[in-house]
């Protein structure tokens, strides 16, 4: 036992060795399999959540009475909430996912050396990827479909809040592959308390990848106490720059919908940021549009004079909520000098994930880009649209604000790696 499992219960740490011995079996029977036997495999699966809708649907109302009587808020109720559209939606992302090109053999470079030897390097499966992430059922489904498709058996923990959803759409799913002659073990369900995730977090040689997704406190525990490899999926604390040369227009209708959409997810806009030249002019029909959808406004002192202005009601901005992803109807307003005032406040307090300008100067969309460090840069667009679905790239198993092997959102290719291989005819090295 390492000293990074010491102190966990022994029945976790078993619990997890054979969930992992079983998935990895799993997976080496994936990784043979066809793009065609992987695509009809899916759309199996999509009709098999449809048919089971409404006992997921009783599940998750289980939850959902549950988080109410735990106190949930209403943001993270709506990130839990699978309804029959919502079923019928992940459904189809799974058969959004089939018809997306497989990634495993693509040959990402190859040559023929002087010597006669032929070199390929090709993506290949992960092997088993485990996924620790908070109440969002649909990652249960999105993650079964990406591994599957890049030919990796997944681990899901699920956070307990949806534990009877969890359970209920996992047993869907392996009862479905296991009807298709397809190994069930292909999608396993951790279940257990802390324990049982400590031991996934230090189960290194038994599982290939650990992808955290969630809060920033559930990231920051997986990434500090896992001996895994990790790919970091940040919190989403993303800005919107109204710059001195925007289209008022363009930006009245960016800022709302990057808060508005959807509040509750990663790439909704936590921060609007206003160029001193035209706050005046845009900053009372900005927050009154705002205000008008419900959105709490913490302002600094200019922006809080407009806000007075238009009759908007606003509270006084904080470092804690210059920082804060809000995950809800919130959001923190305020008002810079220049462009470089706008770089600093996004450099002192952005999370990585997304940031916005909203100009119609060239060079300092440009300077934007080129600065900000960020997965996704958006000039004269949403916040809202980082993601993997709006990129083109199906179902996504999240957004990673780290910049080794993936970056922004990770879907099929970001499920594999490489290895080499070589062929020669009888060439030995002198």
């Amino acid at each position: 036992m390492s000293e990074r499992t010491t102190g966990i219960d022994p029945a976790d740490v078993e619990r997890v060795r054979v969930l992992a011995e079983a998935a990895r079996t799993a997976s080496r029977r994936l990784a043979l399999l066809s793009r065609a036997e992987k695509d009809a495999a899916l759309r199996t699966l999509a009709d098999a959540l449809e048919a089971a809708t409404d006992d997921i649907v009783v599940a998750n109302e289980k939850d959902l009475a549950r988080g109410r009587e735990n106190g949930m808020t209403e943001s993270l109720q709506d990130r839990l909430r699978l309804d029959a559209p919502r079923v019928q939606a992940v459904a189809q992302a799974l058969r959004d996912i089939a018809a997306l090109p497989d990634p495993v053999g693509e040959v990402v470079r190859g040559s023929t050396l002087a010597n006669g030897l032929q070199i390929r390097q090709v993506r290949v499966p992960m092997g088993v990827v485990g996924m620790i992430y908070e109440a969002r059922p649909n990652v249960t489904v999105d993650a079964a479909g990406l591994g599957l498709k890049s030919g990796n058996a997944v681990i899901l923990r699920g956070g307990s809040a949806a534990a009877d959803t969890n359970r209920a759409t996992v047993a869907v799913l392996r009862a479905s592959l296991e009807q298709q002659g397809l190994p069930a073990d292909a999608v396993g369900l951790l279940e257990g308390g802390h324990g049982a995730v400590r031991a996934l977090m230090t189960a290194r040689g038994l599982v290939d990848l650990l992808i955290p997704r969630g809060g920033a406190d559930l990231i920051r525990s997986v990434v500090l106490e896992s001996t895994v490899p990790v790919i970091e999926t940040g919190v989403g604390n993303c800005h919107v720059y109204v710059d001195a040369a925007a289209d008022l227009d363009k930006a009245l209708a960016i800022a709302v919908n990057s808060k508005t959409h959807r509040p509750s997810v990663c790439n909704a806009a936590e921060t609007l940021l206003v160029h001193r030249a035209v706050a005046a002019e845009f900053l009372p029909k900005a927050l009154a549009a705002l205000s008008g959808e419900g959105v709490v406004l913490h302002t600094d002192d200019a922006a809080g004079t407009q806000a007075e202005a238009a009759g908007v009601a606003h509270d006084d901005v904080t470092a804690e909520h210059w920082g804060t992803e809000f995950h809800g109807l919130e959001m923190a307003v305020g008002v810079v000098d220049d462009l470089d005032a706008a770089l600093d406040h996004i450099r002192t307090y952005g999370s990585g994930h997304t940031e916005a300008i909203v100009t119609e100067d060239r060079g300092a969309a440009r300077r934007f880009t080129a600065e900000v460090d960020a997965a996704a840069v958006m000039v004269n667009a949403s916040t809202r649209f980082t993601d993997g679905g709006e990129f083109g790239f199906g179902a996504e198993i999240g957004i990673s604000t780290q910049k080794l092997h993936a970056r922004g959102p990770m879907a099929l290719p970001e499920l594999t790696t490489t290895k080499w291989v070589v062929e020669g005819d009888g060439q030995v090295r002198v």
